[in-house]
Formats: C-alpha cells, structure tokens, sequence
C-alpha cells in the first residue's frame, strides 16, 4: 500500500506539472513496464536536487543529468533484475534510493540485506557515481602503466561471442526503431543520445574511454603530430566504434556516429578478431555488420581481457 501511495503521490504532481512531466517521461526506457517506470520515475525526480545543474528541459548528453540517469538505471537493474554492481556503487544508489517503495518487487537470488524487499534501491560504484565514462577512462589508464609480459593472460573467452549475441541482437531491433522515429541515419542526428537510449532501454549502459591523440600508438605520424583526443566506445566489454575530434565531446559524438553505422546492415555479430593494443596483437571483441571490410580495426584504447583466457606467446 505505501508503495501505491508514493506512487499516486507522484503521479498527482506530475500532473500539476505536465511540462516537468514530459520532459522526465523523454527518459522512459524503450523496454520499460510501467511499474519499473514508476519506480525509476521517482528515483530521478527525488534525486535532482543532487544534481543542481540537472534542470527540467536540459538534454540527456549534460554530464550531471546523464550521471543522475546511469544512477536510475543502475538502482532499477537491480530492484527489477536482480544485477549487482561493485560495492561502492551499491552503497550509492541505496543511499539515494532510501524512501523509495516499490510493490511486490521481484526477489533474486543477488539481492543483499534485503533492499529490494524493503523497498529500497541498490548501488552503484563509487566509481560508477560519475558514470560509466569516468570507470572505463580509469581502467585504461591502469592498464597502461602495467606491463605486458610472455605469463600474462589475456583474452575474451571462446564462448562469449555467443553469450552477448542475443543482447546485441535486440539492441539492433532498439537502434532499428529509434532511428526509423528519428527519419533514418543521417549526419545532423546527436548520435551518442540515440546509442545511449538503446543501450539504457535494454538495461545496459555504454563505456566510452578517452585518450589524447598524441598518445596513440600505430597512427600516421602526420596524425600523431596534431591535437585532439580519441574515443572508444563499448558496450558490455564488446567493442563498437572509434573516433576522433578537437576535444572529448566531438570525439564521442564521432565514435557514437561510427557505432551507429553498424547497425545499417541486416544483422550485427559479435565476433573475436585480432586487432593492436599497445603496440602488441590481441584478440578482441567486435561488434561487425554484415558487410565486407575494406580496412583494418583502428588500434584499441582498453583491453578488458586481461587474465581471462592464455595469450598466443607471439611478440
């Protein structure tokens, strides 16, 4: 019943407020019941006072509003599905979820202290409080200062391929269909908005990693002599596009425009492929249309293999 009555309560402000409304409800996943809604739907508007650059009206790419929907969608996969996060995190959305009821949420196996039970969300990483962007740019940088050597492990194993195709699958229907709404592919669209709706809508959230242009091994020298930053964006550990631009928000919106591309084919496959990584060759995971290559893979920022499966031994 108290869960009913936040629920209303809710409800009854948001129809006071239909401009407040339509702008929250903009961020309603596209595989989202109505009862997970609700409950994330309340998750955002609680917490915007957090975030007090997040104004209604502002667009889902503004750094704190796009922290405060990552925060949504992490709580609600693990109220409504039962997915668990690193600890830091975890504490996160507890806190800002504290307060929040939802009626008879599902029990899973994964749930701890019984939050979901009580009504209450889960949490994120600490690390994950800035997003999944500032995670990903953290283990690169990680990485890069570990060195490789001839015991190390690294490498995706044989069977992932096969566990993240049906993921990618329906991401292809989510991307099919938004872009059909948009007026198809095209270069005026905000590419990194449609790609990160997709992925939200079918409860996932995309990595991008950022590294100077200067700083990237294997390009022509011309290249390498001038500024900028790259960005790599994956999603679920499988690679998806590469791109470049003057600073970290062209560079995104590039490899965003890139990702996208791949999903103008008949189907998408996730596929391992060798690519460079720090000067060495690696196995890696791809996200491939069905259309023939014409040139190599660009070389990969971050490699989130390492001690999964044995290297080859070549050098």
């Amino acid at each position: 019943m108290a869960g009913e009555r936040c629920g209303d309560d809710v409800s009854e402000y948001l129809s006071q407020n239909p401009q407040l409304a339509r702008w929250v409800d903009s961020f309603r996943g596209y595989c989202e019941s109505n009862k997970q809604w609700s409950a994330r739907r309340e998750f955002i508007l609680r917490n915007m006072e957090a975030f007090p650059a997040v104004k209604p009206g502002m667009s889902g790419d503004s750094g704190g509003l796009d922290r405060l929907l990552s925060l949504s969608m992490a709580w609600a996969n693990h109220v409504f599905l039962g997915c668990s996060y690193p600890q830091a995190v975890m504490d996160k959305v507890k806190e800002m979820g504290e307060g929040i009821a939802v009626q008879d949420p599902p029990v899973h196996r994964t749930t701890k202290d019984g939050l979901t039970a009580r009504g209450k969300r889960s949490a994120t990483d600490e690390g994950d409080a800035d997003g999944c962007v500032k995670r990903a740019k953290t283990a690169a940088n990680e990485a890069a200062g570990r060195p490789w050597s001839a015991a190390q492990k690294c490498g995706p194993p044989p069977q992932a391929p096969a566990e993240h195709q049906p993921f990618f699958n329906r991401l292809y229907k989510a991307v099919a269909w938004k872009l059909v709404s948009a007026g198809g592919f095209g270069p005026n669209l905000d590419h990194f908005e449609i790609l990160r709706s997709c992925v939200e809508s079918c409860k996932q959230t995309l990595a991008c990693v950022f590294v100077a242009l200067k700083d990237i091994a294997g390009l022509p020298a011309g290249r390498t002599q001038k500024d900028g930053h790259v960005c790599e964006i994956r999603c679920q550990t499988v690679y998806m596009g590469t791109g470049y631009g003057r600073d970290e928000a062209a560079a995104k919106a590039m490899a965003s425009k890139e990702a996208l591309k791949v999903f103008q084919g008949r189907k998408v496959t996730v596929k391992i492929c060798r690519r460079r990584y720090k000067g060495r060759d690696v196995e890696d995971l791809m996200l491939l249309d069905d259309l023939p290559r014409t040139q190599g893979f660009p070389p990969a920022l971050s490699y989130p293999f390492q001690g999964e499966q044995p290297e080859d031994g070549s050098s």
